[in-house]
């Protein structure tokens, strides 16, 4: 994908999640996010110190305008910005960083790029009940959040690989 291809699709991705941050409230236990997806996407070439500044901004971006409490996804995203380079290593091998390529899911398999959006969403799920809940709701109240965010957040993932990740082989 074209460099500033990216960051408009990126752009799109986090207003589409200003939306669904804002008018989709299916349950108290359902959060439906982009974000961990929109990070874990950042092109290879990009540092990974830049990449937790931009999941920062994009985080607390979507906390003033949508979420209402200012720094939980900024909070929850940094930590999977931190750990995108780890995470394409552990799923896909040292092959995107030796060819200096992104990854899709032409290149890698669906397979694949759906364990690499596991882990990111469940990191950044994990970060997000813990501190939202501050000790005060129920285990049961955040595995079942967690749960059914986990499966929301993947089916929606999922559908937003190919528009944040196409194979650029086309």
């Amino acid at each position: 994908m074209k460099k500033n291809t990216y960051w408009i699709v990126y752009l799109i991705m986090w207003i589409l999640q200003l939306l669904l941050s804002n008018y989709v409230r299916i349950t108290p236990y359902v959060m439906i996010t982009l974000l961990p997806v929109m990070v874990l996407t950042i092109p290879l070439r990009v540092p990974s110190i830049w990449a937790m500044v931009i999941a920062f901004a994009t985080g607390l971006s979507v906390d003033f305008l949508a979420d209402g409490v200012v720094g939980l996804n900024a909070l929850s995203l940094v930590p999977v910005a931190f750990a995108r380079n780890g995470i394409i290593s552990l799923v896909f091998g040292g092959e995107p960083f030796e060819r200096n390529e992104d990854v899709s899911v032409t290149k890698n398999g669906f397979g694949q790029m759906s364990m690499a959006v596991l882990l990111a969403l469940a990191l950044f799920l994990a970060v997000y009940i813990i501190a939202d809940g501050a000790g005060v709701r129920p285990l049961w109240f955040n595995a079942a959040r967690f749960a059914a965010s986990l499966a929301a957040g993947y089916v929606v993932s999922v559908l937003a690989l190919d528009s944040l990740a196409p194979d650029t082989r086309r």
